[in-house]
This record gives structure tokens, sequence and C-alpha cells, in this order.
């Protein structure tokens, strides 16, 4: 599961850390117009697993496989660094030293984001809000866990990084807060796991995907400041599972 092109990998790291607003700019990708994700793979030929791809993401998450899946224990002990509205969503960049270990792998958190609505479905349900935790290992492959957030009460930890949202695209600020990743996470860490992709322009395949089972809670009023920010959903709409298998 190496991501073998320095370009693509190069393509990868713009796209997971918003490390280049000019590649976003040139790319005009969205989720309405002209840029839908439906059209991804016409707006360069770096997108073409967007169309083309057999394991793409988001999916519909139904247990196909019950395996004894390894326990995960996110090591998420470093604070937030910048907080940023790159024009797709909400990023929350994490400074160095927290990690995943998943296949007895050290993958270091860079990131996470959030999608509404949810991105992924589970047995055929849509969340008002989705958090992606983007993690890197030493050869550039990629795992994400996914956090669903269900309508419910306020989330105290997630209004700290709400109050701080900035309100127009490419801007960004600073953003210290003390372990806010792991503060997120739901005490019951069970999950589902299946490969896939990136849910986002160029769609690279062999991600390793770990969807919670437990959700968080979030308001309607957290949900509607998202919303508002981002002018319009930032979900891509759910993939054909295929032939792969979701464990759990």
């Amino acid at each position: 599961m190496k991501i073998v092109s320095t370009l693509l990998s190069t393509a990868v790291v713009f796209t997971l850390l918003s490390s280049s607003v000019n590649a976003s700019e040139k790319a005009h990708w969205g989720y309405t117009g002209h840029g839908s994700p439906e059209k991804w793979a016409e707006l360069s030929p770096d997108n073409k697993m967007c169309a083309i791809g057999k394991n793409q993401t988001p999916i519909n998450v139904t247990t196909s496989l019950d395996a004894d899946l390894e326990a995960i224990k996110p090591i998420y002990t470093t604070a937030s660094s910048t907080i940023l509205n790159n024009g797709h969503t909400i990023q929350v960049n994490i400074e160095a030293g927290s990690k995943l270990t998943v296949d007895s792998i050290d993958f270091e958190l860079k990131q996470f984001h959030f999608h509404t609505p949810s991105e992924n479905h589970i047995d055929g349900k849509s969340f008002p809000l989705e958090a992606h935790f983007v993690h890197l290992d030493k050869d550039g492959n990629i795992a994400v866990l996914a956090l669903m957030f269900e309508e419910g009460a306020e989330n105290l930890n997630l209004a700290k990084i709400w109050s701080k949202m900035p309100l127009k695209a490419n801007e960004k600020s600073e953003l210290k807060l003390e372990s806010i990743a792991f503060s997120l996470l739901p005490e019951n860490k069970d999950y589902y796991r299946f490969s896939g992709s990136l849910t986002a322009p160029p769609c690279t395949e062999g991600v390793r995907w770990l969807v919670l089972k437990t959700p968080a809670t979030i308001s309607k009023a957290q949900v509607k400041k998202f919303l508002d920010i981002m002018k319009t959903p930032n979900n891509r709409p759910i993939q054909a599972t295929n032939a792969r298998i979701i464990v759990k």
C-alpha cells in the first residue's frame, strides 16, 4: 500500500495537509457546480482515480466479516498548532508527536477536519457531521480514523474549535489546544475497517480506513455554524463498495 510515485505523493500531501493554497485553487474542485464530485476526474489527469478507482471512499459501512480486530489506542498527546479554512473544510493541524499504530506501523497524526453531512454512512445512516483524523507513516502511507457526530447535546470540546473557525476561505490562524484531538474521541473505540481512498482529489487509493462505531454528540446550532461558514455541504457522495470486505 505504498505510494510509489513522487508526483502522487506530493499531490497527497497537498490534499491532506493543505500546504499549498495555490494547488487547491488550480484544481478548481468543490462540491457544487462545475467542480462537483462527479466532475473531479475531468479537472486534471491526476484525478483519474476519482472515476476509475474500485476502492473509493466514502461508502455505506455495513459489516461483511466479524473479525478479531486489534484494539486501537490513539496516542494524541500533542496540541493543535493552527486552524485553517481551506475553502473545502475546516482543518486543525497538529504538532508533531501524536500517533496511531495500525498493523504494527506507527502513523503520525497530521491534522483533522470535518464534513457535513457525514461522508461515510453506517448501515445506511447518515450523520450531521464527520471528523477525519489523518495520519501518515514514514513512507507516506495514509490511515484515516473517522468519527461520526449525532445530534444531541452541545459538544464542549468541539466548541473550542468552532469559536476559532476562520470565516473566509484560505484564512489561517494560530490554535493552541492541548490534546484536543484525543478529547474529541469516545471512550469506546471499537471500529469498522476497510481499504479505501482519499475522499477528495486526487482520490488516491490504498488508504487504511477505521470508522469508530460510537458517535460523539453535536448540537443543531453547532452544525448550522459549520455549514454557514462552508456555505454548502462538503461531503462526497457514497461510492460503490464493490468487492471490498468490511471488518469489525
